[in-house]
């Protein structure tokens, strides 16, 4: 049975922000006019000078992120997905990665998650836009334990980090304490017969789903990629040649996502079969969660087809 996080993402971001904040008057938040999707309204309330609502303008709240940046300042963004995407890259290429920039992009309503906004902000292609520039870093956050380590690491490293969330409760995947590294995964389930590569809420699906396979004498390894760029291929390379058969997943087109990063890496190093579970062609709808993943077919029986179909 899943257990899920006691606060919501967005809620433990904005909290754990907040402590950084009242120790670092250089630490800024940033805001394109969702103060209150991330509750980052509450803490403008207590710190007033560290947290600025820029209005609709993402382009903008991107440029004058890169300003404060330069200026000494250490800068976090926040827009849905698709605003922090499609609607502001050039600013994304020219004034943080081209400059090699220090901000970090916080982008929630990751893919299905945006539920009622419907497709116009269900994003399924934003970590392929960003991962095809030449230095930043793209991570997707899988609960809130995750969202502390990498919301206190995100401080104190330099460059363009975009980091892909959720805004509600996650399924609970990992203890108080848990340490993440940057570029490197999280193996939670070892197996021998096949590896299920997964990212943000399809974690929880591949754990269900290697609990399904297990039903049918079938071992399945589990491996969180939390970090998409740079993509852990000592860790994918070492399960694939173990199980011989991988199959990713994710909440996220599986073009230019975590199937083709994982498919890049087999394909010039080790050619084996690969399935990839994730959004086919399509764009995004209003609907609940549960009707979402089950009408693009990201759900843990989904995985166990693909991973029955070798």
């Amino acid at each position: 049975m899943q257990v899920y996080d006691e606060l919501e993402m967005r809620k433990i971001y904005a909290e754990t922000l907040k402590e950084k904040m009242e120790n670092n008057p250089l630490i800024v938040q940033l805001e394109a006019d969702l103060m209150s999707c991330m509750t980052m309204d509450k803490v403008q309330k207590q710190l007033p000078n560290q947290v600025i609502n820029c209005g609709i303008m993402e382009a903008n709240v991107v440029g004058m992120a890169a300003g404060l940046s330069l200026a000494g300042h250490i800068p976090f963004v926040h827009s849905f997905t698709a605003f922090a995407s499609r609607r502001c890259f050039d600013q994304l290429f020219m004034a943080l990665d081209y400059q090699k920039t220090n901000v970090k992009v916080i982008a929630s309503d990751a893919g299905v998650t945006a539920v009622h906004n419907g497709g116009t902000h269900m994003s399924f292609e934003d970590m392929g836009i960003v991962r095809g520039l030449a230095n930043s870093k793209v991570l997707e956050v899988t609960d809130g334990t995750m969202m502390k380590s990498l919301v206190n690491q995100l401080v104190d490293l330099k460059g363009f980090y975009w980091v892909r969330t959720i805004r509600k409760n996650a399924v609970k995947i990992y203890q108080e304490g848990e340490t993440f590294t940057i570029g490197k995964a999280k193996v939670l389930r070892e197996g021998k017969d096949v590896t299920l590569i997964a990212n943000g809420i399809m974690v929880a699906e591949a754990l269900k789903a290697a609990d399904l396979l297990a039903d049918k004498g079938i071992d399945a390894t589990v491996i969180d990629m939390f970090t998409l760029k740079p993509i852990d291929a000592e860790c994918i390379l070492h399960y694939a040649k173990l199980t011989g058969k991988v199959v990713t997943c994710e909440n996220h087109s599986i073009t230019n996502g975590l199937g083709s990063a994982v498919a890049e890496v087999l394909s010039e190093n080790y050619p084996i079969p690969l399935r990839r579970v994730g959004i086919k062609q399509r764009y995004g709808q209003v609907g609940t969660l549960d009707f979402l993943m089950k009408e693009y077919e990201l759900t843990a029986e989904d995985i166990v087809k693909q991973a029955l179909s070798f």
